[in-house]
């Protein structure tokens, strides 16, 4: 008689994916919504989680297109008694929790309140993966709730949450030897982060941010008026003072331009003063946060694309901004400095022009060829289109961040129970 033997092994769960994010929505974090679009488009279930309530005052379009529920995670005005009551009662619904918590030196005691309540989220909704943005609060969040829950989790690293001098590094390692993967936004950042924490570097994976082609349609730049635009939040890594600067020096050249500056940040008042100190107040524009219609509409108006980028003092830079790909989408020229992955779209002569960062006449010289050979402009931008094409949809780019979620929930299934079986003898 032979035994044979039947092996039962449990059918893997459908993907469920947790997005954590320290708010939601946020009017900066366009990727984001295109990600979650993305995966939605594919029939990837998701479940968003926020860790603050909103700030901002304008928002994508987009975001009415979403589908997936959002849960804030409660936040602030926990009482000590509170969090040693609720340690306590999830204790007995999670076995792993105290060891869990072991592993939270470092944490603030929000970031461990909010993990036990994700924790909870996470079971009730049958979430299989969780999927942090930003290796900061949101990731130390779903670093606790996995480790409480087994549920695998990944984050994505973008730019000041792995370069910004304030950032705790052990902490950081931490986060990323419990990751599943990691996931950063240019290879610039690869390389950097695997130099940083080797032990985690086979698990660490460049995934371009993407947009959404269908929604810029290309147009060519030969006729448009010399107006220049930029756009980001008014902080000092975005280099707009520099950007003002290359104004003054174009103006004093003779150019007759425009310039406007959109989005709204700590440096308004600054860049409001260097502007009327450099007389350049019938040149240059700040126009505060635009809907993206708006801002899409004033780039595709535009002759360049300015994205002065600068490293800060604090060290904290640019990864590689969303902009930039919407320009070049678009068909507006760009010019941009060399800063981090941004050379790994604008490639200096091909895609656009790339010049030193905080080099203003450098940036003045890059505007001035763009504006006086409109036919190498041209050529710029209809290179800088088939790059997006190629490296920069949101649906390709999408679709290999879901093949990550959809291994790591496979290699969540516990091991098949093996069972011998009667079998006929032979």
């Amino acid at each position: 008689m032979t035994t044979h033997w039947r092996i039962d092994r449990p059918e893997p769960p459908a993907t469920r994916v947790g997005y954590v994010l320290k708010r939601y929505p946020r009017f900066s974090e366009t990727f984001v919504v295109n990600e979650i679009l993305a995966h939605e488009a594919a029939d990837l279930p998701i479940e968003i989680f926020s860790l603050r309530p909103t700030v901002d005052t304008h928002f994508q379009h987009a975001i009415a297109d979403v589908r997936a529920g959002v849960t804030h995670i409660r936040y602030g005005g926990i009482r000590a008694e509170a969090l040693w009551q609720e340690m306590q009662r999830l204790g007995g619904q999670f076995p792993r929790l105290w060891a869990a918590l072991a592993e939270c030196d470092g944490y603030d005691a929000s970031e461990v309140y909010q993990g036990l309540l994700l924790a909870q989220q996470v079971v009730a909704k049958g979430v299989t993966h969780l999927h942090a943005h930003f290796a900061t609060s949101a990731t130390a969040v779903a670093r606790l709730a996995s480790l409480v829950t087994g549920v695998p989790y990944s984050f994505t690293a973008h730019a000041k949450d792995i370069f910004h001098e304030n950032n705790d590094e052990a902490l950081l390692a931490r986060k990323f030897a419990a990751a599943r993967q990691v996931v950063t936004v240019s290879e610039f950042n690869l390389r950097d982060l695997r130099r940083r924490f080797p032990a985690a570097g086979k698990r660490i994976r460049r995934i371009y941010n993407g947009i959404h082609l269908q929604n810029y349609s290309f147009n060519p730049p030969q006729s448009r008026p010399a107006k220049l635009v930029a756009v980001g939040r008014l902080v000092e890594k975005k280099g707009f003072d520099d950007l003002v600067r290359a104004c003054r020096v174009l103006v004093d050249a003779g150019a007759s331009i425009q310039c406007e500056i959109i989005g709204g940040g700590d440096c308004e008042d600054a860049l409001q003063s260097l502007i009327a100190e450099l007389h350049l107040r019938d040149t240059v524009r700040l126009r505060g946060p635009l809907p993206h219609r708006e801002a899409h509409q004033s780039i595709a108006e535009a002759a360049v694309c300015v994205a002065p980028c600068v490293t800060a003092a604090s060290g904290d830079r640019d990864g590689l901004p969303t902009v930039l790909l919407e320009a070049m989408a678009l068909g507006t020229p760009c010019v941009a400095t060399d800063v981090t992955g941004v050379t790994e779209a604008v490639r200096d002569g091909e895609t656009g022009l790339v010049v030193p960062e905080r080099k203003p006449e450098l940036l003045a010289d890059a505007i001035r060829r763009l504006l006086a050979d409109r036919t190498l402009g041209a050529q710029l931008a209809h290179a800088a289109r088939r790059l997006i094409e190629e490296q920069f949809d949101v649906t390709a780019n999408a679709a290999e961040l879901r093949r990550v979620f959809a291994a790591e929930t496979a290699r969540s299934v516990p091991a098949p129970h093996v069972a011998p079986a009667l079998a006929e003898a032979v």
